[in-house]
């Protein structure tokens, strides 16, 4: 998943970015709500990760903005503020769900989960298209009954792919799923892993479209 963090605390920052790296999601991170609402309107995410301590525009402002023009993408809030009053006005604001600082990693990776299942309409904890299915939890991949274990990189191509089902997915859009900003792509990543992919779990797993993209077959 790509995801957007606005977060201005240095440590949190950094820590929050590296556990998103290394459980294979693409990350974005700035430190101001003013950046924050730039890249919404710049790029596409598939979940945004709210601090709402921000110096300047402040969180519950770039909530209420956001609100105002999409009210489908899931939204973590991040705060230190633990009270029952704060937790309410933060859903009746547009959040899906929130962390109280500090946070565990682990949680917070399940409550993103959680809220982009919910988007999905959908509450069960694996991806399925087809004969594939896939583990967010576990980034292990079953296909027509060869299940493995992917990597980082593999299961983020995989699972943005499973959440197109049966729609041909360009190579540029498969590249903003893998890496954030600041992260050098090559040319051949996307070929690389699809071959990578396909050794693990068979030829048919996905579908070269010449010319356009790639996808996951619905009727495997």
């Amino acid at each position: 998943m790509r995801v957007l963090l606005v977060e201005d605390d240095p440590m949190i920052g950094r820590a929050t970015t590296q556990a998103l790296v290394d459980a294979a999601h693409a990350v974005d991170w700035v430190t101001t709500g003013e950046e924050g609402l730039s890249a919404l309107r710049d790029n596409s995410y598939d979940v945004l990760l709210l601090d709402l301590g921000l110096g300047g525009l402040d969180g519950d402002e770039v909530l209420r903005q956001l609100r105002r023009k999409d009210a489908a993408l899931p939204v973590v809030v991040l705060t230190a503020q633990d009270t029952i009053d704060s937790r309410v006005d933060l859903l009746d604001l547009g959040a899906d769900d929130y962390l109280v600082k500090p946070f565990d990693p682990k949680e917070l990776l399940a409550r993103m989960r959680a809220v982009v299942r919910r988007k999905s309409g959908s509450g069960a904890p694996l991806l399925v298209c087809g004969a594939l299915s896939l583990d967010p939890a576990t980034h292990e991949a079953d296909y027509q009954g060869t299940c493995v274990r992917l990597s980082g990189r593999e299961f983020a191509l995989l699972e943005a792919l499973v959440r197109r089902p049966g729609a041909i997915v360009p190579k540029g859009d498969l590249e903003q799923k893998i890496y954030g900003w600041g992260q050098e792509a090559d040319s051949n990543t996307v070929e690389v892993l699809v071959y990578g992919l396909r050794r693990k779990l068979g030829s048919g797993v996905i579908r070269t479209v010449r010319g356009v993209g790639y996808m996951v077959d619905t009727r495997a």
